[in-house]
C-alpha cells in the first residue's frame, strides 16, 4: 500500500479516500468508532477494522488512536532488552528502613492534553481533583503483570471501558477515589485490577512468610460479595493472589481458617466482617486498600457505622468508593474516609443505562400475570435469559411457579429468605442457561454482572427511582443493547412524578393512562402539550 492512500495517526486529519469533504473530520479515538473494512481496503493490524490511518512509527495500518497506542505498546514489549539475572545479595536492613511503592508507569506514548480533554468529553468522563492521572487506552499501558493481562484477555476484557480507563491509572497512583458510573459499566474490574496488581507486586517482593490481608472490599449483599470474589479469582489466576469470602450463611470457622492460612484480599459484608474483628484476632495491619462497593446501598441499609469501624481499624489505607448514584450521604461518607479524593463520573448515573430500551405497559394488577404469560410465550417479545423483578419474597415464589405452569419453561426464584446455598444454586442454573427466567426481589437489582441478560421485566415497579434505575440496568452490561418491560398502574402513583421525566429523557413512549393520571398534575408533560397545540394553531 502506498503512503498516499491513507494518513498517519499524527498527521491528521487527511482522509484515506482523498475526498476533501472529509479533511475536517475528527480523528477516531477508539476502535469501535471505526467501520468494518470493505474488500480490498487496508485493515487495522490490531483489531481488523478499516485501516484509515498509518502509524508513523511502524508504517502499519491502524484504525484509531487507541489501536496506535496498543500497537506501540506491543512493539515496546517486544523490543524490551533482556535483563540479566544478577546474584542476589542480602543487605542488612536498619531500623529506619522504609518501603516505597513505585507507581511510575512504563514509557508508553500518551495523548496530548487537548486529545485527553476531547477523549473524556466523547466518553462522558468527568473528573475533579488535583493532578488527575491521564486515562489509559489499553490495559498493557499501565505496567500490569503479563499474567494479569493474559487473564484479562481470557476473561473477555479486550479493552478498558470508560470508567476503567480513568479509574485504573488513578488507583495505581495510590489516589483515593469516589466513583459514580452507569450500571453495567465495569466498575468491579476497575478496582479489582489495581488490587490484584498491587497485591501481586507486594508478595513478589516480600521476604518474610507472613501473608496477612492486603486489601478489603465491602459489599452490601452476599450475592455481590460472591460475585466480586469469583471475578477476583478469575483475574488473579496464576498470580500470588488468594481471596477470602467473609459473608453470613457460610461457616465462620472456615472463613477464619482461610484467612489464617494466608490471603491477599478479603471480600465481605460489613456485619460478618465486624463479627470477625470483634470475636477473633484477625490482623489487618497490612491492609493498604479499602474499597466500598455500592456505597449508596451500604448507607441505605444502615451499614455506615460498621464501615467506619472497619476503616478505623486500618492504618491510613487508600480508599475507593463506588456507586451508581451519588447523594449528600455518600459525599459525607467520602469526607469521613479521605481528606482528598479524585471524583470520577462516567455517564449519567441518575438515569437508566442509555443502551436499554424501556417499554412501559399500563396493566391492572389482576391482569399482570396474564400479560407476563403473553410476553413469555411470544417469540417476538421474549428474549431469554430474562430477569423478572417483584416486590415480595412470597410473590417471587408464587410467580415463578405460575410461569412454569403456564409456559412450561424452567423458572427459579431468588430472595432473601432462601439459604445461601439455595441462592447460589439458583443463580448458577440461570447463568449457565439451565433455566430461562429468574424471578427475584431487589436482591439481583444491584451490581450483579448478569452478562447474558438482555431483558428484564419489572412485574412490580420499585418504590424509588434509584432502585428503578438499577433494575432497568440489569438488561445491559458493557454497553450491549437490552430491553426493560415495565408494568405500571394506578397503584404505583407514588413514583409517577419521578418516573415520567426519566422516561422522557430516554425517549420512551409514555402510556396514555399514565400521562393523563390525576397524580401527574404539575408535571411538565402538560405544558409541553400546550406548546404543541399552540404551534399547530399558528397560521
Amino acid at each position: 500500500m502506498e503512503q498516499g492512500e491513507n494518513q498517519t495517526a499524527d498527521n491528521l486529519p487527511v482522509s484515506s479516500s482523498g475526498n476533501n469533504e472529509s479533511e475536517d473530520l475528527p480523528v477516531k479515538e477508539r476502535c469501535f468508532e471505526q467501520r468494518e473494512a470493505l474488500p480490498g481496503e487496508p485493515r487495522c493490524v490490531v483489531c481488523g477494522r478499516y485501516g484509515e490511518y498509518i502509524c508513523d512509527q511502524t508504517d502499519d495500518d491502524i484504525c484509531s488512536v487507541e489501536c496506535k497506542t496498543i500497537l506501540l505498546a506491543r512493539v515496546a514489549a517486544k523490543t524490551k532488552p533482556a535483563v540479566q539475572a544478577a546474584k542476589r545479595v542480602n543487605l542488612p536492613l536498619g531500623d529506619e528502613s522504609i518501603c516505597i511503592k513505585d507507581t511510575n508507569f512504563p514509557n508508553i506514548p500518551t495523548l496530548a492534553d487537548n486529545r485527553i480533554t476531547a477523549l473524556r468529553s466523547k466518553l462522558d468522563i468527568c473528573v475533579k481533583g488535583e493532578a488527575v492521572p491521564d486515562p489509559i487506552m489499553c490495559f498493557s499501558s499501565c505496567g500490569l503483570h503479563e499474567k494479569l493481562v493474559h487473564n484479562l484477555e481470557t476473561a473477555g476484557y479486550c479493552m478498558p471501558t470508560p470508567v476503567q480507563m480513568q479509574v485504573i491509572p488513578a488507583s495505581m497512583s495510590n489516589r483515593s477515589l469516589l466513583v459514580s458510573a452507569d450500571t453495567g459499566s465495569g466498575k468491579t474490574a476497575s478496582f479489582l485490577i489495581p488490587i490484584i496488581a498491587h497485591c501481586s507486586q507486594v508478595r513478589s517482593q516480600q521476604c518474610t512468610g507472613k501473608r496477612g490481608p492486603l486489601a478489603i472490599v465491602l459489599s452490601p449483599t452476599r450475592e455481590l460479595c460472591v460475585q466480586v470474589e469469583e471475578q477476583a479469582k478469575v483475574l488473579g489466576k496464576g498470580l500470588p493472589f488468594k481471596t477470602a469470602l467473609v459473608v453470613g450463611g457460610d461457616p465462620l470457622a472456615q472463613q477464619i481458617y482461610r484467612i489464617e492460612n494466608g490471603i491477599e484480599l478479603i471480600v465481605g459484608t460489613p456485619g460478618r466482617l465486624i463479627d470477625l474483628l470483634m470475636k477473633h484476632d484477625v490482623d489487618l495491619s497490612d491492609v493498604s486498600v479499602f474499597v466500598l462497593d455500592e456505597v449508596d446501598c451500604l448507607l441505605q441499609r444502615g451499614f455506615r457505622d460498621q464501615a467506619m469501624q472497619i476503616f478505623q481499624s486500618l492504618s491510613n489505607p487508600q480508599v475507593m468508593m463506588f456507586s451508581a448514584t451519588l447523594d449528600s450521604e455518600v459525599e459525607k461518607m467520602s469526607n469521613s474516609l479521605a481528606k482528598t479524593v479524585i471524583r470520577v463520573s462516567c455517564g449519567n448515573p441518575s438515569r437508566p443505562n442509555k443502551s436499554v430500551k424501556q417499554v412501559v405497559i399500563w396493566v391492572e394488577s389482576k391482569k399482570k400475570k396474564q400479560k407476563i404469560f403473553e410476553i413469555i410465550k411470544s417469540k417476538q417479545h421474549f428474549k431469554p435469559p430474562a430477569v423478572v423483578f417483584v416486590s415480595s419474597r412470597v410473590g417471587a415464589d408464587l410467580l415463578s411457579e405460575a410461569i412454569t405452569v403456564a409456559t412450561g419453561l424452567k423458572v427459579v426464584s431468588i430472595h432473601g429468605e432462601k439459604t445461601m446455598s439455595e441462592r447460589r444454586e439458583s443463580l448458577r442454573r440461570f447463568l449457565t442457561g439451565e433455566v430461562s427466567v429468574v424471578v427475584s426481589t431487589r436482591v439481583l437489582g444491584r451490581g450483579m454482572d448478569l452478562l447474558k441478560v438482555r431483558q428484564v421485566i419489572l412485574f412490580d415497579i420499585p418504590n424509588s427511582i434509584d432502585e428503578y434505575i438499577h433494575q432497568v440496568g440489569r438488561a445491559s452490561r458493557m454497553g450491549e443493547e437490552g430491553m426493560a418491560i415495565v408494568f405500571v398502574n394506578e397503584e404505583d402513583r407514588r413514583i409517577f412524578k419521578e418516573l415520567v421525566p426519566v422516561l422522557k429523557t430516554a425517549g420512551a413512549p409514555i402510556p396514555r393512562e399514565l400521562a393523563n393520571s390525576r397524580y401527574m398534575v404539575g408535571v411538565s408533560l402538560g405544558s409541553e402539550r400546550k406548546r404543541k397545540l399552540s404551534s399547530r394553531s399558528r397560521p
